[in-house]
């Protein structure tokens, strides 16, 4: 199905061959699987997701454009009633989805390249204990950023360079002393 994309520079949506990649690497995990998708852009990959089998989606973004336009494709793929957004940057919806206990067994994140806003947000995830034990981030970044192998609980078991793109595969390992 088309999604509506935002329009001009600021997003960058996940390239359709990388997308597949990307799903058919996690097809396995998916079902019944909740899911948060961080700097959400047009919500493609928690609406890819749900499409899998996905359980459910909490979708995020600080754009007010972004928002509206992650509200119309949910509506549009009927798959509202699946999902929750948050029009915020990731920091405030990592700190409230932390405080109401809510974790995910997947989280997507596909920041602005070149910002370190990976490594951040990958604490404030630890920071606020999102993952569910053996959950797994998938990352999007340039391939000139680097993530460390472990960061906390989370250890990289993955890693796919598309051209100027990469995707990391973190899962958490249960060794932050559960």
């Amino acid at each position: 199905m088309k999604l509506k994309t935002p329009k001009g520079k600021n997003t960058r949506p996940t390239v359709d061959r990388v997308k597949e990649s990307l799903f058919n690497i996690v097809q396995p995990c998916l079902y019944g699987a909740r899911v948060l998708d961080l700097f959400a852009g047009s919500g493609a990959l928690a609406i890819e997701a749900l499409s899998r089998g996905a359980a459910s989606a909490v979708l995020a973004d600080s754009d007010r454009v972004c928002c509206g336009i992650i509200k119309d494709n949910l509506a549009h793929t009927g798959l509202t009633e699946k999902a929750t957004v948050y029009c915020c940057k990731a920091e405030a919806a990592l700190k409230k989805l932390g405080r109401n206990g809510e974790q995910f067994d997947i989280v997507f994140m596909d920041p602005p390249y070149t910002k370190n806003f990976v490594q951040e947000t990958l604490q404030l995830l630890l920071d606020n204990d999102i993952i569910v034990k053996g959950g797994m981030v998938i990352a999007e970044h340039h391939r000139n950023e680097t993530i460390a192998d472990e960061l906390g609980y989370l250890r990289k078991i993955r890693a796919q360079t598309y051209g100027e793109t990469c995707i990391s595969f973190m899962i958490h390992d249960g060794d932050n002393g559960e």
